[in-house]
């Protein structure tokens, strides 16, 4: 991948529009100057939910055309219940395990791989952008750092996203978290 030169032009007075185009920013930030690798595990956990529920309910379907009702009712109540327990299982996937991730990237340190995760949240009614950086190293060890800035630092008057103010801040988690510090 190379760099964008594409701009990137929002409703600046639009958070959640202003929220995804910085966390597009950021990814490549990392994908590109910081030449990590994504990770797209997380993305296909919700993939793999989704798709099996949609084939339990295409299933329900396809039953119920070939053996109209009165006689699918057992396979009906089995697939409608099945699809409630999956949507269930996706809403505390995406509630405890993304937790707002929008990018898992990996990095090849040596022999050793750090692993990268930046999720993103905004808070209603609030013109602050909250990043959080956390890095795990191949020892188990997480640290985490995060930022919490308004939109207006990293978009400009004209709804732009400024992608050197971005990579500037995330260069400086990123050299914060990546430096090793003896802990005591």
């Amino acid at each position: 991948m190379g760099e964008s030169n594409e701009t990137v032009k929002i409703n600046k007075w639009d958070g959640a529009a202003a929220k995804n185009a910085i966390d597009d920013a950021v990814r490549e930030v990392f994908t590109g100057d910081l030449k990590c690798k994504e990770s797209f595990a997380l993305i296909d956990g919700r993939l793999f939910l989704c798709a099996l529920a949609v084939g339990v309910a295409l299933y329900a379907l396809l039953w119920d055309y070939l053996y109209p009702f009165p006689e699918s009712r057992l396979v009906l109540i089995v697939c409608v219940s099945s699809y409630f327990v999956l949507m269930s299982i996706l809403t505390l996937y995406t509630t405890f395990k993304e937790k707002g991730i929008f990018v898992v990237a990996k990095e090849k340190v040596g022999n050793a791989t750090r692993i990268w995760e930046a999720s993103s949240y905004v808070k209603k009614h609030d013109d602050k952008y909250n990043l959080v950086l956390v890095m795990k190293n191949a020892n188990g060890k997480t640290r985490e750092a995060s930022i919490n800035k308004s939109f207006a630092n990293y978009i400009d008057t004209n709804g732009a996203v400024v992608p050197s103010a971005i990579s500037n801040e995330i260069t400086k988690l990123y050299n914060s978290l990546s430096s090793e510090k003896k802990e005591k």
